[in-house]
């Protein structure tokens, strides 16, 4: 089989998952990941508890995953998958749509470059929902462009469908809709404009019917705007009513659905979102970097995306629009009310690479794989370090595996754990918990767990004393590196701690200390 004959997705999409699928469990699961795991092994009224408490924004990729563990089990590879096969169904629609608005070159080298992005392996090995929502944003983008060149009923239905997907697996992405608003609003533009007059000079003849006029073979897909008028019925509306009326109808469902969602994240903000600060300029310019996950190659992408939109011309409006209109309308949220956060734009990456595989395509093949490898290159020790740890810094890992695997050697029956802090975003009892399955020593301080609480966080008792009595043994699991860990310990569970135990020995892990107490004989 010829190069030529392959789909212009195949190639970026196994390029993508192999990518990904390397080292994929090799990176211990963090924080936010073991929030995944903890929501999506409850059960569904659990689950359904936790959503109405503190993640509803999350709730539907919980739900998701629930029924995936369910099937393919908990472990690391298993939880990351669905992400790895998300990453690599947005390369593949990157590469088509690309190959929608401009040409076919175009949008094998844009998915190209997406595949190789260290930020793309970053997130596609992450059991997280951004890879979900990249690969629902370029679908739903797709099938709005589809739609548009050739109106109907049924794939406005299909384009509604994707968005409202995309809006239950990441509330944020559904920024991507004023991009859309632009690609409405312009074709809508392209229908209602008045034709040209039919009278020329008598050098040009009479008016071409734009019907009966082929297309120009040397400008493949040349203006998916301006092909309105083509034979395949592109101009036309879906029956009477304009592409404007008809984007509005689609969203009609979409508003339906997602609306309850919104109003019940929004009033958990507060609380899901204390850790994150109003945004300041220098977010702007830290972003490039932030969603490649190399400074050196988000700034590659800038240029080179910034090169394909003059190329471009108005076939780079939509892309163009998908990613400045997203950042800016977040960036602006952000000001006022703490919303940025980096990663939550993932799903613009895959427009910026189309428009850099715009500026790829000018160039011969050759030279334009050249720049791709290069990105690659650059990316390399990134690619590597994320797969030691999903943290950021790359030094501030969190070692739970190497401390469980400590406690798992060393623990006796009738042994305990206490862990402090006990409600911070670093889930120590969560990390713990997963990497020792039912072999976690007794959690003797928990009142309420995190299942029955409908939280993240588990509530402790009030008179620790009390619960501590009758326990030799305590596994005492702090964050940081502490010299002390027992003079770490604030309140009254540091103080029963100190009166009733003594420091038999000290594990500093990274991003913890694991130390293990005895009572005096």
């Amino acid at each position: 089989m010829r190069l030529r004959s392959l789909p212009v997705w195949l190639v970026p999409a196994g390029v993508t998952l192999v990518l990904t699928l390397a080292g994929l469990d090799a990176a211990q699961p963090w924080r936010d990941e073991l929030a995944t795991w903890s929501a999506a092994t409850r059960g569904v009224p659990a689950l359904l508890r936790l959503v109405g408490t503190i993640d509803a924004a999350t709730g539907p990729y919980y739900l998701f995953m629930h029924a995936w563990v369910t099937v393919a089990g908990d472990s690391v590879a298993a939880l990351r998958l669905p992400s790895a096969l998300a990453m690599a169904a947005a390369a593949g629609l990157t590469a088509t749509l690309g190959q929608r608005l401009s040409d076919t070159r175009a949008g094998a080298l844009a998915g190209l470059l997406f595949a190789v992005l260290p930020g793309t392996s970053r997130y596609g090995q992450e059991a997280r929902p951004y890879a979900l929502a990249a690969a629902l944003a370029v679908l739903s983008t797709l099938l709005l462009v589809d739609t548009l060149r050739r109106p109907g009923w049924g794939r406005w239905a299909a384009y509604a469908a994707a968005t409202i997907a995309l809006g239950l697996t990441h509330l944020v992405a559904l920024t991507l809709l004023a991009a859309h608003a632009v690609a409405v609003l312009t074709r809508a533009a392209g229908v209602t404009r008045p034709p040209p007059p039919t009278t020329g000079t008598a050098s040009t003849g009479p008016q071409a019917d734009p019907a009966r006029t082929p297309p120009d073979p040397g400008r493949p897909n040349a203006d998916w705007l301006g092909a309105l008028r083509s034979r395949q019925g592109l101009g036309r509306p879906s029956g009477r009513l304009g592409p404007l009326r008809c984007w509005l109808l689609a969203l009609v469902p979409v508003a339906l659905v997602l609306t309850p969602l919104f109003l019940l994240a929004r009033g958990q903000r507060s609380r899901q979102l204390a850790w994150v600060d109003t945004t300041r300029l220098g977010d702007l310019a830290a972003l490039p970097g932030g969603l490649a996950q190399s400074a050196m190659v988000g700034g590659m992408l800038v240029a080179l995306a910034a090169l394909g939109a003059g190329r471009l011309g108005r076939r780079g409006l939509l892309p163009v629009a998908a990613v400045l209109l997203p950042v800016l309308l977040l960036f602006a949220a952000g000001l006022a009310i703490p919303l940025w956060v980096p990663r939550y734009l993932v799903f613009v990456v895959p427009f910026g690479c189309l428009l850099a595989g715009a500026a790829l395509a000018a160039a011969r093949l050759p030279a334009a794989l050249v720049v791709v490898a290069l990105a690659g290159l650059l990316g390399l020790p990134d690619q590597v370090a994320l797969r030691r740890t999903h943290e950021w810094p790359r030094t501030a890992t969190v070692d739970y595996r190497g401390t469980a695997r400590i406690v798992a050697d060393g623990q006796r029956p009738g042994d305990a754990v206490v862990y402090s802090p006990r409600d911070s975003w670093l889930f120590l009892d969560l990390g713990l918990r997963y990497h020792l399955s039912g072999q976690v020593p007794r959690d003797v301080l928990a009142a309420e767990d995190q299942d029955r609480r409908g939280d993240l966080w588990a509530v402790e008792c009030d008179r620790p004393a009390e619960c501590l009595a009758g326990t030799d043994r305590v596994w005492l699991v702090v964050a940081g590196r502490r010299a002390d860990p027992l003079a770490a310990v604030p309140g009254a569970k540091g103080d029963a701690l100190r009166a009733g135990f003594t420091v038999t020995q000290v594990w500093p892990r990274p991003g913890l200390t694991l130390a293990l107490l005895t009572r005096p004989q």
